[in-house]
């Protein structure tokens, strides 16, 4: 396979615990935000703002669906499934998830997400964020329900709030 050709599965993340003998799976929250931002500052000054984030979007997107696929429960029904979801996220340390609204008849849905890995504690820089996080909860719902969805974050730690906040609905 060459670099051209390259196509994600979840298998290339590779078996850790041969990698990792000694340092394990477990890295720092700034060593993360640290690969995040760097790609995120080249990403914009090559291709523009715009570009940047609906790449950062769409990356969000696929981790979102591979996440669920190998990761999540999707046999459960829906409020059991978010609260599988919530166990894991916490379990693996990418933040606090809570429903603020969630109308499953609509799929019209209000998440908040504290304690998340990629906006938590910056200061205020006067903008949301959290585009790779609005992709990454996109590709969950999506693989759960089989539907397209639109997902929004509406406040955001980066804005002033201490709180991240996802507005989510079907994509028409």
């Amino acid at each position: 396979m060459s670099n051209q050709e390259y196509d994600f599965q979840w298998e290339h993340l590779g078996d850790i615990q041969d990698g990792r003998p000694n340092l394990g799976e477990m890295t720092s929250v700034a060593t993360y935000r640290l690969m995040q931002y760097t790609l995120r500052d080249v990403l914009t000054k090559e291709l523009g703002y715009e570009k940047a984030l609906d790449i950062l979007s769409k990356a969000g997107m696929k981790a979102g669906e591979e996440f669920c696929r190998n990761m999540l429960d999707t046999s459960l029904e829906m409020n059991d499934f978010i609260e599988h979801l919530k166990d894991v996220l916490i379990e693996l340390k990418m933040g606090v998830l809570r429903v603020e609204k969630m109308d499953i008849d609509s799929l019209k849905m209000v998440f908040t997400m504290s304690e998340d890995l990629d906006c938590s504690g910056l200061p205020i820089i006067g903008v949301e964020f959290c585009d790779y996080d609005e992709g990454f909860i996109a590709g969950i719902l999506k693989v759960y329900t089989g539907h397209t969805f639109n997902v929004k974050e509406v406040d955001c730690w980066a804005t002033g709030e201490r709180i991240c906040r996802f507005k989510i609905d079907l994509a028409e």
